[in-house]
């Protein structure tokens, strides 16, 4: 059960990660953990991971289908990644599951900081229009959706900003299309991770309900934001990596004293 404070901020920070996501267009679904167990107050850091993977799941679900209406999924290169990736997510959730709450919280929290290194990056990189999947790129499609869906499913993160690149490396195609193709492997990882919580009784049900429906309401509001800031997405990136980098801390620090 949770308290009517508590569906109250798991409905604000469903809608901070929402506008995250809306506003810089990734990254948001990393704050969901930290926001779950510091703001929210859930006590248990794996109800907090798979509370968050069903609600990555179905943010990264509606956005899907917005990009797949616009053409810009390469669905081949995208099902065979993700198909690759929910093998590791399952044997990540598995191994997730297994260790200590406090320090799958630290490890999270360095992951949040590389994260915030790839926000920095300039992806300035045209890629190659008309990918097609070949005997060429499948070893690397494969290989790198079985590494990505790992660290998915271990972290309960949708990963977006680890898939994106892995998607360019392994077939060059324009970061556009490694942005949609991406959501699929998202929404594969956040499920099958979620489902594998939810087996072992770690998911809030209700506080996911509630994180899901301010993440849409959010994410509406960011993405008209965003609209009107685009000369400034630069900046903005800057911005929200920083705000990354210091909820990251945060943890570190945390996991330390409590370890």
């Amino acid at each position: 059960m949770i308290s009517v404070m508590q569906g109250v901020l798991g409905l604000a920070s469903g809608a901070l990660v929402g506008f995250s996501l809306g506003l810089v267009g990734g990254g948001g679904s990393i704050l969901a953990v930290p926001l779950m167990v510091y703001v929210v107050g859930v006590p248990n850091p794996h109800v907090a991971i798979g509370t968050s993977a069903i609600a990555v799941a179905a943010n990264a679900a509606v956005n899907l289908s917005n990009h797949a209406r616009g053409g810009t999924v390469l669905w081949p290169c995208a099902l065979t990644f993700a198909a690759a990736g929910i093998v590791g997510a399952l044997a990540g959730s598995i191994l997730g599951k297994m260790m200590d709450g406090q320090k799958l919280l630290a490890l999270f929290a360095l992951l949040m900081l590389v994260i915030a290194a790839l926000m920095l990056k300039t992806r300035a990189r045209v890629g190659l229009p008309g990918v097609q999947m070949s005997w060429t790129n499948t070893p690397a499609i494969v290989g790198l959706g079985l590494a990505t869906g790992t660290l998915s499913g271990f972290f309960g993160i949708g990963g977006g900003f680890l898939i994106v690149p892995a998607l360019m490396l392994a077939t060059g195609m324009p970061i556009m299309n490694a942005i949609s193709s991406s959501l699929v492997a998202v929404t594969a990882f956040g499920l099958t991770t979620a489902a594998s919580y939810a087996w072992s009784g770690l998911i809030s049900w209700g506080l996911a309900g509630l994180f899901i429906a301010g993440g849409i309401a959010g994410g509406l509001i960011g993405t008209r934001l965003a609209q009107l800031l685009a000369a400034r997405r630069g900046a903005l990136n800057l911005v929200f990596a920083a705000v990354i980098i210091a909820v990251a801390l945060y943890m570190l620090a945390r996991s330390t004293y409590f370890s």
